[in-house]
Parts: structure tokens; sequence; C-alpha cells
């Protein structure tokens, strides 16, 4: 069953962390995915999903401080490695935003891995002609509410 183009409601954090899970079996390496949402709205447990469903190695926290960080495959995982982005931060140490995602290469790991971008919209989409966007919100009633559609240039 495909995760792409349509609304899925997401009562509990373990939910975001299942539909990242189902959305990694619909990616390969070279897949860029924009995750875009409030704070608080589940573009970590996204995240945490995805590399559960890739079966890669180390703990996924968010990479606020670090910008970064790659998670290798495990041991019968899908052999595809993860880079974790959070760009929360490009852009606030008054160097352009541009120029900070330029400096951390992802375009070398956009051949050999799932490159994920926490608050991506809006600043990554130029890293590849086509890309994953997954817009999470969080309804007052505190359950999250994501779509998930494959982006290409039109």
């Amino acid at each position: 069953m495909t995760v792409f183009d349509h609304e899925h409601v997401l009562p509990e954090p373990a939910d975001t962390e299942a539909l990242g899970e189902s959305l990694a079996a619909q990616l390969e390496a070279g897949d860029l995915v924009l995750l875009s949402g409030p704070l608080g709205a589940g573009k970590t447990a996204m995240t945490r999903g995805i590399a559960r469903g890739l079966g890669v190695t180390g703990t996924v926290t968010s990479p606020t401080f670090v910008i970064a960080r790659e998670h290798r495959p495990g041991p019968g995982g899908a052999g595809v490695p993860l880079v974790h982005v959070d760009a929360y931060r490009l852009g606030s140490s008054g160097i352009a935003v541009t120029d900070e995602l330029d400096d951390l290469d992802l375009d070398t790991d956009l051949t050999a891995a799932v490159v994920v971008v926490e608050w991506g919209e809006g600043v990554a989409e130029r890293l590849s002609s086509s890309h994953v966007l997954v817009r999470l919100d969080r309804r007052p009633d505190d359950v999250r509410v994501a779509t998930v559609r494959r982006m290409s240039p039109t």
C-alpha cells in the first residue's frame, strides 16, 4: 500500500513512526525527504520510523545542534544509509542558508543514502530534481496529521 497522496491521522507518536517505517519501504538510495511542520509536529518521530524501516544503526534524535547525523546500514537492513539533517538553525549564524547547506556536502550523500531534512521545505528542494515532501501538523487535541507527496519538477 502506498503512503502517498492522502491524509494520515496519527493519534500517537508510535503512529507517526509507523508511517515513517511504511514510507521507508518505498524509498531508495538517492531519495530526498523533506519534513515540514511546526515544533512538536513529529518530524523526529517520522525520521525514527524511516530509520527503523531502513534498518540503520544508531539512535535517532534531533540533530538540531550538530546539524547532520549519518546512520549506517545495520545487519539485515535495506543496506541504505540514512543522513538526518535539521535545517532549523541554518542561517542563524549570519551565513546564507544556501551556503551552509552547501557546506554539508549533501549532494554527495544523495547518490548513496536516503537524506531526510527536518525543516527542509523552502530550504533544501534545490538539492534534487525531485523529493518527497512530508507535511506534518499538530491539531489542538495533540493528534498529528501528515500528508506525503512525491514532488517532481513541473
